[in-house]
């Protein structure tokens, strides 16, 4: 099978099946939460909303410069001393992961409440433990597109679909004492209301296996080209010069299960939200990893997953 159907890839009590993948979900088009600004009205700095809590773990954008600085720092820390990622002379001398389109990005912080840590002049701040970087189709549009398209042809679905807005995402991770359910949930919770507030029909951007040498990883690759290949109306194509042919293995040669394991957790993590994946593969050797392109259309995504946050992502917005 070529492509995701919504018949065959059925969730089943919540465990992520090979052959039962997605269920579909359209959400009401007049949704308007009462508790989410409406789009063009989210206040901007400190008065910038919670958009979700857990306990000590609350979920919102950066409010300050300074903010932005501490999950570049998070991001450097992960990308660079956990991982593989090479970094150069300014990002070694600044020990942040640093590029252009953070200045245009909204970032999205998971922030621990419970362990503050003290800043320059001696105050408490909480713990900035987990990111997401989020760049609109209308900011993106007037800042030369989006990152994604540095490695995929992102703009000819863009261009196929003229009536939707798109979302990316991108740059995630979270401190490794915080790689837990909550922490996961409450990053997830921000971009649905990211989502909602917006109007965001649907979502992109790519998401990392680690290692450079595609044949090492074929059953991985293979396994997302036979089962989770979007169709031909969300297909994007890596750009010629980077693409890696992710079809490495017949259909009946992968072990499913095995596959299943040896995927990054937010890889199946987004399957599991009714993700559709691009049409091969890119190799970055800055970053020591294999890209793929995650796309995620709002009315595709598993109903299951969008009931547990809330139609009006309201599950943690008043802990």
């Amino acid at each position: 099978m070529e492509r995701l159907d919504s018949n065959e890839h059925r969730a089943k009590a919540g465990r992520l099946s090979p052959r039962n993948l997605v269920r579909k979900f359209v959400p009401a088009s007049g949704l308007k939460p009462a508790w989410l600004p409406l789009p063009g009205t989210l206040p901007a700095g400190r008065n910038t909303p919670s958009l979700g809590r857990i306990g000590p773990l609350e979920v919102r954008l950066a409010r300050t410069p300074k903010e932005v600085r501490k999950a570049q720092e998070l991001r450097y820390h992960v990308f660079y001393e956990e991982m593989s990622a090479i970094a150069d002379a300014e990002t070694q001398a600044t020990r942040r992961d640093i590029d252009a389109y953070d200045a245009i990005c909204d970032h999205l912080l998971v922030l621990d409440h419970e362990t503050p840590q003290r800043n320059a002049l001696g105050r408490r701040k909480p713990r900035i433990v987990g990111t997401y970087r989020l760049l609109r189709q209308d900011v993106a549009e007037r800042h030369g597109g989006f990152y994604t398209s540095s490695e995929f042809e992102i703009q000819s679905l863009v261009d196929a679909h003229p009536r939707l807005q798109f979302l990316e995402l991108g740059r995630s991770c979270v401190l490794k004492p915080y790689r837990t359910k909550r922490t996961v949930e409450l990053l997830w919770h921000g971009i649905w209301a990211y989502v909602l507030m917006h109007r965001i029909d649907v979502m992109v951007g790519c998401a990392s296996i680690e290692g450079t040498d595609p044949d090492r990883m074929a059953s991985q690759l293979s396994f997302l080209h036979h089962n989770a290949r979007a169709p031909e109306d969300w297909r994007v194509r890596a750009l010629p010069e980077r693409y890696v042919e992710m079809n490495r293995m017949p259909r009946g040669e992968v072990t499913e299960r095995q596959a299943l394991r040896e995927l990054p957790p937010l890889v199946k993590g987004y399957l599991r939200l009714g993700a559709y994946i691009g049409d091969g593969a890119v190799v970055d050797h800055q970053f020591g990893t294999t890209d793929v392109l995650i796309v995620m259309p709002v009315e595709a995504l598993n109903s299951r997953y969008v009931n547990h946050y809330g139609a009006d992502a309201g599950r943690y917005a008043n802990q």
